[in-house]
């Protein structure tokens, strides 16, 4: 399978490196359910030992991304639209009324940070970066949700992301609509340093049910 980086990181985030790079690439659906990986060809396109791939399709594997297949490797699992649903609903529910708690209460270091990585998801969809896109993503994210000092409230949130799947982002690429919720994000930064809480909440739900929309390559009108 080609598309893969080589990785040339130290030995002990070999695992953490392969499973990144996989994850990015079944969530935004360039590698979609159905399709059969296997630890010996993975190794050599990563140009790493088998144990670390190994590892990470076994972690991926619990995350509920790949189904092992005896004596065959590992297949990419699908998401029904009842999950899709169930999973929109409970970060709508945890992600958006936060918002108004943390509207017009940003410190200059978080706000900047937000913009930067605003910034990041922006460039690096325009560019077809997936991983760095979601990583961009999520890191963003879960910056706001630190905002509101509940730590407990960011390992969730985390959790219900790493089992998100956004099969239509690769497709998106091509179509001004990924510009277009890319571009959410800073303009919900604006909206929590102005103080406008319920604009902030409603832009976040309106973000989040992309999630069953467009990134999933459902159309949302």
């Amino acid at each position: 399978m080609s598309g893969f980086t080589a990785i040339t990181t130290p030995a002990e985030s070999l695992r953490e490196q392969v499973e990144e790079q996989l994850a990015s690439r079944i969530v935004s659906g360039e590698i979609p359910p159905g399709d059969v990986l296997t630890v010996p060809t993975l190794a050599g396109d990563f140009g790493v030992s088998a144990t670390p791939v190994r590892e990470a399709m076994l972690n991926l594997a619990r995350r509920g991304f790949l189904r092992p297949l005896r004596n065959r490797g590992f297949e990419v699992t699908e998401v029904s639209d009842q999950e899709l649903k169930e999973l929109c609903e409970v970060r709508l529910l945890l992600e958006a009324p936060p918002m108004r708690q943390i509207a017009g209460t940003l410190d200059a270091e978080t706000v900047a940070r937000l913009r930067g990585l605003a910034e990041e998801i922006v460039a690096a969809g325009r560019e077809g970066r997936f991983a760095e896109y979601l990583a961009a993503d999520t890191a963003f994210h879960l910056c706001t949700l630190e905002a509101t000092g509940n730590g407990r409230l960011v390992e969730v949130v985390r959790e219900l992301r790493q089992q998100t799947r956004l099969l239509g982002l690769a497709h998106l690429a091509e179509s001004d609509e990924l510009m277009s919720t890319a571009l959410e994000h800073a303009e919900l930064v604006d909206l929590l340093v102005a103080g406008d809480g319920e604009a902030a909440e409603e832009l976040m739900r309106r973000h989040i049910r992309h999630v069953g929309g467009v990134w999933s390559g459902r159309d949302e009108r």
